[in-house]
């Protein structure tokens, strides 16, 4: 059973449409794949309607969080999204994310840089605008030569010459909502130390007495030693280690199933989820 719990697609920053990525998973032999965009469930319905037939759903979010000025992600789960504490805050944050933009684009001008709000914009196409799109419109004009290499205090990075700050939430408060809201809540990339700072695993702990189910292990910027160690601090906190691409389609170099999530840590995740149940695949809409 391969299990990959963190993709992305136009709803955010990802490529591939909703309908798209669902039949791409099934295609790279996924039998669960989650759909987790930032801070948006916006793709779910599309990705529900196109579900090929032995492909299962688990819907989702991937939401932007910060502690003590250190940026971080959460993954949650099988959450209500209607519950209206939760929805309020992803509706901040996604408001955010134009003048967010708008602000970084100015910077860049100001360094030199001949980017626009319209190139930016028609990257993004339907999506929530976020950095990954600044970063393409970088690779169009040369600046860059890959969306990684934007990444970096020169241009885009936390705490970088074009970087603007978003509103994010305080990652107890997320816990705190997605349990409300009936999901499960998993720290992402917790040791992607190439995207900037992270936060030091005494945090971990922290977030794990105040109900973190789990933390990705398995992740395309953890180097075996680091998924190794975390692997082990898992186990020491008593949480969950997942496996994940983060696929974004074509904007980076991650594929579907890179790395997956044990089937009985899958089933661990879903029996603790109140606010959604798994989606079965039943052929799905040639037409989603």
């Amino acid at each position: 059973m391969r299990i990959d719990l963190h993709t992305h697609s136009t709803a955010s920053d990802g490529t591939d449409t909703p309908a798209e990525l669902v039949r791409n998973a099934g295609a790279a032999g996924l039998d669960v794949v989650a759909l987790t965009d930032h801070d948006s469930t916006r793709g779910h319905a599309q990705a529900i309607a196109a579900l090929p037939e032995g492909l299962t759903l688990v819907t989702g979010a991937e939401l932007s969080c910060r502690l003590d000025g250190i940026g971080m992600h959460m993954l949650a789960y099988l959450f209500d999204p209607e519950e209206p504490g939760l929805l309020a805050e992803r509706e901040l944050v996604r408001d955010d994310r134009v003048p967010r933009a708008q602000g970084m684009i100015t910077k860049l001008q100001e360094l030199g840089v001949p980017v626009t709000w319209e190139q930016v914009a028609r990257i993004a196409g339907d999506g929530s605008v976020g950095r990954p799109h600044i970063a393409s419109a970088l690779v169009e004009l040369g600046v860059v030569e890959s969306v990684s290499d934007a990444f970096t205090p020169e241009w885009l990075a936390d705490g970088g010459r074009a970087y603007v700050e978003k509103h994010e939430l305080d990652p107890f408060d997320a816990i705190r909502l997605v349990k409300a809201a009936g999901g499960v809540t998993v720290f992402a990339h917790p040791a992607a130390s190439k995207r900037g700072r992270t936060v030091p695993e005494s945090a971990i702990g922290e977030l794990a007495a105040a109900g973190l189910d789990g933390i990705e292990v398995d992740h395309m910027d953890h180097e075996p030693a680091t998924r190794a160690r975390l692997r082990g601090l898992a186990a020491d906190l008593g949480i969950l280690a997942t496996g994940s691409s983060d696929y974004h389609g074509s904007r980076k170099t991650c594929v579907l199933g890179e790395f997956t999530t044990d089937p009985e840590v899958y089933g661990e995740i879903t029996r603790r989820a109140t606010g959604a149940f798994p989606v079965p695949g039943t052929g799905g809409s040639h037409f989603a």
